[in-house]
């Protein structure tokens, strides 16, 4: 086997992180101790969250409404021609996990998520077909899920994610075209070789569609999308680099990073450019491989609206760059043998939380940290309700956000308030007032951690929880304060007797 010196420091760096911060998996038949968490959804996320909980010696059960085969979530639905597009560095959703690449493929992240899944003793803490419909209080105020058969806890962690079944648009006269049409999460077994493929959409999903059209040698494909997006290399450096605006949105400065795209990235191809939106207003499409197709004539990428299916394609409204969408332009039939849907996913809903969470002006994502409803610090709604972003969903932050809700749940002073909850979310919105988006429509990873250090920071009754919150480590020592604080709180009477 060749010798690869990044890869050999990659694999050393990995084994560190295990050996540092991975919680030990509970011993088989092991007895967790309260809090007990119910966790909404076996896809990455929830088995993350779930594997810390219990890491932590805290009990868990996972409800998930399909069956076994989905476990792992969006992953398990996904094309085997799928694969990471940021680097797998960015994409350490538990420090356990030990990438063999750069950019895995779907197989490789299924593979990471079901041994997690095994290593800490999850199998017997999952209940599948258990589709979640209503999360309510009994008079303890214990949480209950769907009925009081599936037992009563003390927190819940929402972890549905944001694509739940593809998205296919009616679009007219479909059944007149005399090709294949495909959803992009639906191209297993399916080939393109020698065709023309026309691919609908010019999101994440379109990289979907890209990575199967190159795989199964496709003749030529055209994108079709309704949109400019900002496109951005498939490079860990310039990535984690985009990351780095702690700002979460367009500043004065957002024109350097926009300019040496088009200069280094785009080049010859600037005119697929944004003009109208920056580059930190939306989740950017993550692909190199579209310019190189495009650059050696076995791709195109058309700017304009779907007018409707014919026989041998699409009728297509050619846009000029600035012209919004449903504007004038110039139609064609563009042909093509198979057309590929990449219209995304229809986001899962949160309607199964209690009503009050969704009160205006105070609903997702417009909540404290963006996933605790400001009325009860007890629900963590983990990676389900951003909604743009520069970064990763499956990096660290799962941990942080699962022991937070564990803080939370064991000390009372390190607990947040719903006024100051709301308060923060005031402050978020004000601070972010001029960007082009809503205050929690986009952010960065940068700015994610600093909501982090900002929740510590503000509460000395935290900062004794710092090193746990942040690396899951040393965990024993603030407990033990937190019983010293409780008794001499008691011994004042300020703990309120519960029946």
């Amino acid at each position: 086997m060749e010798f690869h010196p990044f890869f050999w420091v990659y694999q050393l760096i990995q084994w560190v992180l295990d050996k540092l911060l991975s919680p030990h998996p509970p011993v088989p038949s092991a007895t967790l101790g309260r809090p007990r968490i119910a966790v909404i959804g076996a896809g990455l996320t929830g088995v993350s969250s779930a594997a810390h909980c219990v890491g932590h010696g805290f009990d868990v059960t996972i409800f998930e409404a399909g069956d076994k085969n989905n476990l792992g979530g969006i992953w398990s639905r996904v094309n085997n021609t799928s694969g990471l597009q940021i680097h797998s560095i960015m994409y350490r959703f538990h420090p356990s996990v030990k990438w063999g690449s750069g950019y895995p493929d779907r197989q490789q992240i299924v593979s990471q998520i079901t041994q997690l899944w095994k290593r800490y003793g999850l199998e017997e803490k999952t209940k599948f077909n258990t589709r979640v419909n209503s999360v309510t209080k009994d008079k303890q105020g214990r949480w209950i899920v769907n009925d009081p058969s599936n037992g009563r806890f003390d927190a819940v962690m929402a972890a549905i994610g944001s694509c739940g079944d593809p998205k296919m648009p009616n679009i007219q006269d479909k059944e007149k075209f005399k090709g294949e049409i495909y959803h992009s999460s639906k191209l297993d077994g399916k080939t393109a070789a020698g065709k023309k493929v026309l691919v609908i959409g010019g999101g994440a999903s379109a990289v979907e569609a890209l990575e199967f059209v190159i795989h199964t040698l496709a003749k030529e494909t055209t994108v079709l999308a309704r949109s400019d997006k900002w496109i951005i290399p498939r490079n860990a450096i310039v990535d984690v680099l985009l990351a780095f605006n702690i700002f979460g949105q367009e500043t004065m400065f957002s024109w350097i990073p926009e300019t040496l795209l088009r200069l280094f990235f785009y080049r010859d191809l600037k005119d697929l450019a944004p003009t109208s939106s920056g580059l930190f207003t939306g989740t950017p499409m993550v692909n190199s491989d579209v310019f190189h197709q495009i650059r050696a004539g076995k791709a195109e990428w058309f700017r304009g609206d779907i007018i409707r299916f014919t026989e041998n394609g699409i009728l297509f409204n050619h846009r000029a760059k600035g012209v919004p969408k449903g504007g004038p332009g110039r139609e064609e039939e563009v042909k093509g043998d198979m057309v590929i849907m990449a219209t995304g996913y229809q986001r899962p809903s949160l309607s199964f939380l209690p009503s009050e969470c969704f009160k205006d002006p105070y609903q997702p994502p417009s909540w404290y940290l963006q996933v605790f409803p400001p009325q009860y610090s007890s629900i963590c709604a983990n990676n389900c309700t951003y909604q743009n972003a520069i970064g990763t969903v499956g990096n660290y932050h799962i941990g942080i956000y699962t022991r937070l809700l564990l803080v939370f749940l064991v000390d009372p002073l390190a607990r947040p308030q719903e006024y100051w909850m709301k308060k923060w979310i005031d402050m978020t919105r004000f601070i972010k007032s001029r960007s082009p988006t809503g205050a929690f429509d986009f952010f960065t990873y940068s700015e994610l951690l600093y909501w982090f250090f900002f929740c510590v920071a503000i509460n000395p009754f935290r900062w004794k929880w710092a090193l746990f919150v942040f690396f899951g480590v040393g965990s024993t020592l603030p407990m033990d304060v937190v019983k010293e604080e409780d008794r001499v709180r008691n011994g004042l009477g300020l703990i309120k007797k519960h029946a």
